[in-house]
């Protein structure tokens, strides 16, 4: 392959991932140490990703609202392994207004404790559950190796929460989360395929009986936790009080969920999908997806650019003109081809006497001369299948970087260059003490055959997913 205007992910994938970052105008790093300028490109990515998720949350039932940026100290107090857990990245602000406060108050780094304070008022009866919200808002976490999209002091994100009248109902709910919300979206939507399990008792979150998770790989086999939905069962209810007259009068305490994904989402699109030259977007995410160029500035390459232009958004794609001829052609092209918009159309003045136009197809970088009259048609067709197209190559270079083993040490070998699927007791009881000085997780936990498992199951007759992480 043809080197593009960035170092090849083969070369330096970190470095590589920071100049198409750059290259592709996404993010900036902010002013503060572990914050994040998201540029217009990257955010429009975030938005598309945002109203795709928004409008699953909303079809399983969770309302939004919105809970406040600064928690009490006290109340993080209360659920003793949460707070344990999120200690070493709690920013916590100890003066205001020119006084010293008489209470610290907790930067949100995730807000179960704020917001079960107000289920503690809002529910009484059986007849207010299920209560389910749902909320987007900035975190903080203070970040000690800041990585743009993947790990910053601050982040964009959804978080959701909510109470149940029994153990099975909040367990349905937070299954529901992890396939109708979080693996649709992934799948469908980012078309990046995902394993989904629980994690081990290790790598839950703090304050969770299980945490499912949805893992993905990237382009160098690292895995990445894309999004988590975690069974609180009581471990919040007790402590904030939150409980319930049943059908019967009695008092019993809720059972609940939490779930979120954040802006790791479009580090995993560009560590997912992106190639030697750039970005590659699927149709449904790209803030243009179609970006049409004027080759020379002349009257009639710019009246037929402008009519492409016209035509191929009232077929309802997001088009873009780019006429900034006082730029080189070839500089433009690139930098398009670095954002990832899947489809370029380039209108010349030799082609377009011929009545002909140069199409570019992004993900498979081809080119090919379409006649005016078939563009609209050119363009649909490419657009309908790059998300499937792009779903089927990342799987199987998943699976190409699959290993099934028997034994630590064969784990430590597959997991180190991918996925290996190794049964849990193979890995003995201090396995993962031992894989964490190969710098190596396990990432999930699954049955034999890759279905989620039950209650019930022994987690000794499962699989675990061993791989690098991010």
């Amino acid at each position: 392959m043809a080197k593009g205007a960035i170092v090849t992910r083969a070369d330096d994938f970190p470095r590589w991932y920071q100049e198409v970052i750059a290259g592709a105008e996404m993010a900036d790093n902010g002013p503060a140490r572990g914050t994040m300028v998201i540029r217009p490109w990257g955010y429009g990515i975030w938005e598309l990703m945002q109203a795709e998720l928004d409008r699953r949350i909303k079809e399983a039932g969770a309302e939004n609202a919105y809970f406040p940026l600064f928690i009490p100290e006290a109340f993080l107090q209360l659920e003793a392994e949460h707070v344990e857990g999120f200690a070493p990245e709690l920013a916590v602000v100890t003066h205001g207004g020119g006084k010293e406060l008489e209470e610290p108050l907790v930067v949100r780094p995730t807000s179960e404790t704020v917001i079960n304070h107000f289920f503690s008022k809002w529910i009484q009866s059986h007849r207010d559950l299920p209560m389910l919200v749902n909320q987007w808002a900035n975190v903080v976490r203070w970040e000690l190796r800041p990585r743009l999209f993947l790990r910053t002091s601050e982040f964009l994100w959804q978080e959701g929460h909510t109470a149940h009248a029994t153990e099975a109902d909040a367990r349905d709910y937070a299954l529901r989360i992890l396939h109708d919300v979080y693996r649709s979206t992934m799948v469908d939507v980012l078309s990046i395929p995902v394993l989904v399990g629980h994690k081990t008792a290790r790598e839950r979150f703090a304050g969770a009986n299980r945490t499912w998770t949805c893992e993905g790989m990237m382009g160098d086999g690292k895995a990445l936790q894309m999004g988590t939905s975690h069974e609180l069962g009581q471990n919040f209810a007790r402590p904030f009080d939150i409980t319930f007259s049943n059908a019967a009068g009695a008092l019993e305490h809720v059972w609940q969920t939490s779930w979120g994904v954040s802006t790791r989402l479009v580090g995993a699109l560009v560590m997912g999908h992106g190639d030697d030259f750039g970005l590659r977007l699927p149709p449904a995410l790209a803030p243009v997806q179609v970006v049409v160029l004027v080759v020379k500035d002349e009257p009639a390459v710019r009246e037929a650019a402008e009519a492409l232009v016209a035509k191929l958004r009232a077929a309802g794609h997001r088009v873009r003109l780019d006429d900034r001829t006082d730029t080189g052609f070839g500089r433009r092209s690139v930098d398009w081809e670095l954002k990832g918009v899947p489809v370029r159309v380039e209108v010349g003045p030799r082609d377009l006497a011929e009545g002909l136009v140069t199409v570019v197809t992004r993900h498979r970088r081809t080119k090919e001369n379409v006649p005016l009259t078939a563009v609209a048609g050119t363009v649909a067709a490419v657009l309908a299948t790059a998300g499937a197209e792009l779903l089927a190559e990342a799987t199987a270079a998943r699976e190409a970087r699959t290993a099934d083993v028997a034994t630590f040490e064969e784990a430590v070998a597959a997991g180190s260059d991918g996925f290996a699927r190794v049964p849990l007791a193979a890995l003995g009881a201090d396995g993962e003490d031992s894989l964490a000085q190969h710098s190596l997780s396990v990432r999930c936990l699954q049955r034999a055959d890759g279905s989620l498992a039950a209650p019930g199951d022994d987690e000794a007759d499962l699989v675990a997913i061993v791989s690098r992480s991010y």
